[in-house]
């Protein structure tokens, strides 16, 4: 009996690690994570990192919400990261008391999907704007018209990007209203000009970096970062910012509630809120990040870009992403279900 519990206890530890010490399991949105980062994360602290991409946030929330995904962090938008709470699918894993907190900008400290930032840590923001090819269209950019009531030389050439937070958040300014509304009169407009505009789109879909760049699409709803990654190959690609109202957003890191690999996940935690680390981000995904004194460790061209440096006439048209009320959200799925089939 002793003899067949050893060779059993033998079994089990040769065969438990599927997920073992030193490793961790990353879960973000694909294209978004420097490699170079990494590279250094793992050469100085001996973890194994593994990334998994998902395309967004309904994507990311509805695998978690599963189980038995592996994964130990995701990186959820800010407008998302109330409802892995509520949910309990995060673990309040306290970023703020770990050392490298007091690198946070403080801007970023108190908000309002994780006040005092018990559970996230920034991965990286951004605005929701337009990209347009210049050599198909030279008028005004600064505008949701481009996407919402299009010129004839960019119909049929118009992408947008399928977040129906961003899409209903820039249609509901663009006919006059407020974020997170409810007013059925206003979600009217909204839906009549959404189905009114869709003949125009070529297609609702993510990472068209590539197909911008090749002048496969000439406009389209984007994230400023992206945007600007398609005008490193593409010269002819600008980003709009517009003038009835655009969201900022931001994307964070989170430890999940059934994580396997706890403290490595703190470990990269604590990593990406050191100045340096948090440059790398940006410098590969060209986003702002949330930690202070990353701006000397930036790309010369971040600190003067177009899709970084808002005109000082447009930043009033900004307002902050925040998670809607079911109400609101209910009215808002409903007119996303329709505008996709």
């Amino acid at each position: 009996m002793t003899k067949t519990l050893a060779t059993t206890a033998m079994f089990l530890a040769l065969a438990a690690p599927a997920f073992a010490e030193g490793e961790l399991n990353l879960y973000n949105w694909g294209n978004y994570t420097s490699p170079e980062m990494i590279e250094k994360f793992e050469k100085e602290t001996g973890i194994k990192v593994t990334i998994t991409d998902y395309d967004s946030n309904d994507t990311a929330l509805a695998k978690i919400k599963a189980g038995g995904h592996g994964f130990d962090i995701v990186v959820p938008s800010g407008t998302y990261v109330p409802i892995f709470i509520d949910e309990g699918l995060l673990m309040e894993s306290k970023p703020n008391e770990m050392e490298n907190f007091s690198n946070m900008d403080p801007q970023w400290v108190d908000v309002e999907f994780d006040p005092g930032r018990n559970y996230t840590v920034p991965w990286q923001w951004g605005t929701v704007g337009v990209t347009v090819n210049t050599s198909v269209y030279d008028g005004d950019i600064d505008t949701s018209a481009v996407i919402f009531d299009p010129p004839e030389e960019l119909k049929g050439k118009i992408n947008v990007t399928p977040e129906m937070n961003d899409l209903m958040g820039l249609a509901i300014h663009y006919v006059g209203g407020e974020q997170c509304t409810a007013d059925k009169e206003v979600l009217k407009k909204v839906r009549d000009m959404l189905q009114a505009a869709k003949p125009s789109w070529i297609s609702m879909d993510y990472g068209m970096i590539e197909k911008y760049a090749a002048g496969d699409v000439a406009a389209g709803s984007n994230w400023n970062g992206a945007s600007m990654r398609a005008r490193a190959k593409n010269a002819d690609i600008s980003f709009g910012y517009p003038q009835e109202g655009y969201p900022v957003w931001m994307d964070n890191a989170a430890i999940l509630a059934d994580a396997t690999n706890v403290e490595e996940a703190k470990t990269f935690l604590n990593f990406i809120m050191a100045p340096e680390n948090a440059a790398m981000l940006s410098s590969f995904a060209r986003y702002a990040n949330g930690i202070a004194g990353s701006e000397e460790f930036m790309p010369e061209d971040m600190k003067t870009a177009p899709e970084i440096v808002v005109p000082a006439e447009l930043k009033g048209a900004a307002y902050v992403a925040r998670t809607c009320p079911p109400e609101a959200t209910k009215l808002y799925t409903a007119i996303w279900t329709e505008l996709q089939k």
